[in-house]
C-alpha cells in the first residue's frame, strides 16, 4: 500500500527554546513507519537555536513547514495555534513536544487503532517517562490502567475510571493521537485558563466518542527542571485539576448519588493534602494562593477551619501512630 493511500496525520511541534533536545525530537519523526504525514513547527519566538534547527530541516524535507510567531505566546495558548496549522486534508493530528520524542511505530501503530474502531476520536499508550536529573534519573513506564489486550474502550467509562478509580490513561499531549475533525471542531482546542487543559479536552471529547488504546510503548517525555510540567509538580496544581474536572464535567458521567459522595470525599482529600503541605513546612505564598483560589473556583470558598482540622487530625494520628503517619506523609508528599 502506498503511503498517499493512507490516512494524512498532521504532525505538530510547539517550540520554544528547546534547543539541547529539538533535534532527536524532529528525528523521532522524519524515522516514523509511517509515512503519509506532514509536520509543522511552530517557532514561539525561539533565542536559543531551536529556529535555526526547524530550518535546517525544513530545507532538506518539503513535508516540513515553519510557522513563526508573531510575538510570544504563554504555552496553552501556543498548542492551541500550533493545532491550527494542521492540514485541512489531514484525518489525524499529533502534537509532539520538542523536548520529547516518539518511537519508530509511534503513527502506525495508533492510526491503526483508530481505523479499526471508527467511533475512537483519541488514541493513547504506553509511555516511557524520564524521572529526575543526573545521577538520579531513570525511567519509569507510565500511562498504564487499561486492560489487554483490548483496544477499544467506552469513553464514558473511561472517564468514569478517571473520577472514581483515579486511573489516569492520558499521559501528554505527545502521548495521544487526535482525530483531526474534533480538533478542527474547537476554534481554542485547549482550555487556556487551565494548566491541565489537556486531561479536560479528553474528558470533553470523550462525552461523544470512544478511547483508543496501542499496548506499546510508543512516546517518550522527558524531564525538563524549567517545563510547565516541572511547575505543575512544584505546585502539585494536579490534585487542582482533578477537582476542576470532577466539579465541571463530574455530573455528565457520574450518577448524582455517586457526583455527591465523591465530591465529598475529593474535598476531604484536597484538605488533608494541604494538611499535610503545612506539616511538612509548606509555607510558600505562591503555593498557598493558587490553592486558596482553585478551592474556591472549585467549591465556592477556601476554609480555614477546615484546614486546621485536617492539620490537628494529622498530628493526632501522628501521635498515636508515628511510624504509620511518617510513612503516609512521605507517600502523599511524593
Amino acid at each position: 500500500m502506498s503511503p498517499r493511500s493512507l490516512p494524512l496525520v498532521s504532525v505538530v511541534t510547539p517550540v520554544y527554546n528547546n534547543a539541547e533536545h529539538f533535534a532527536e525530537c524532529i528525528e523521532s519523526v522524519l524515522a516514523q513507519s509511517y509515512q503519509n504525514w506532514d509536520y509543522t513547527i511552530v517557532n514561539n519566538c525561539c533565542t536559543d537555536g531551536s529556529a535555526e534547527i526547524a530550518r535546517r530541516y525544513a530545507a532538506k524535507n518539503p513535508r516540513i513547514r515553519i510557522h513563526d510567531n508573531a510575538h510570544f505566546l504563554r504555552a496553552i495558548s501556543n498548542h492551541n495555534l500550533a493545532l491550527r496549522q494542521i492540514s485541512p486534508e489531514s484525518k489525524y493530528c499529533k502534537i509532539v513536544f520538542a523536548d520529547d520524542w516518539i518511537f519508530p511505530q509511534c503513527l502506525e501503530q495508533m492510526v491503526s487503532v483508530a481505523e479499526e474502531h471508527p467511533s475512537v476520536g483519541i488514541v493513547g499508550a504506553y509511555g516511557l517517562q524520564e524521572v529526575g536529573a543526573g545521577a538520579s534519573r531513570k525511567h519509569e513506564v507510565v500511562w498504564t490502567g487499561m486492560s489487554f489486550p483490548d483496544n477499544l474502550f467506552s469513553g464514558r467509562e473511561v472517564c468514569r475510571r478517571l473520577f472514581l478509580e483515579k486511573t489516569y490513561v492520558f499521559g501528554t499531549a505527545t502521548s495521544l493521537l487526535y482525530r483531526a475533525d474534533l480538533v478542527r471542531s474547537r476554534d481554542a482546542f485547549y482550555n487556556e485558563s487551565n494548566l491541565h487543559a489537556d486531561m479536560e479536552v479528553c474528558v470533553l471529547l470523550l462525552k461523544t466518542c470512544d478511547f483508543g488504546f496501542a499496548h506499546q510503548i510508543l512516546t517518550f517525555k522527558r524531564w525538563r527542571p524549567e517545563s510547565l510540567g516541572t511547575l505543575t509538580a512544584d505546585l502539585y496544581t494536579t490534585i487542582a485539576g482533578h477537582l476542576y474536572n470532577l466539579v465541571t464535567h463530574g455530573p455528565d458521567f457520574l450518577t448524582k448519588e455517586e457526583f455527591e459522595g465523591l465530591l465529598h470525599r475529593r474535598v476531604a482529600e484536597y484538605y488533608n493534602f494541604l494538611g499535610v503541605s503545612f506539616m511538612r513546612g509548606r509555607r510558600d505564598e505562591k503555593f498557598w494562593e493558587y490553592h486558596k483560589i482553585k478551592l474556591a473556583e472549585a467549591v465556592g470558598g477556601f476554609s480555614r477551619v477546615r484546614l486546621a482540622r485536617a492539620i490537628l487530625w494529622r498530628l493526632c494520628k501522628a501521635l498515636v501512630s508515628p511510624y504509620e503517619t511518617s510513612a503516609k506523609l512521605r507517600e502523599m508528599w511524593d
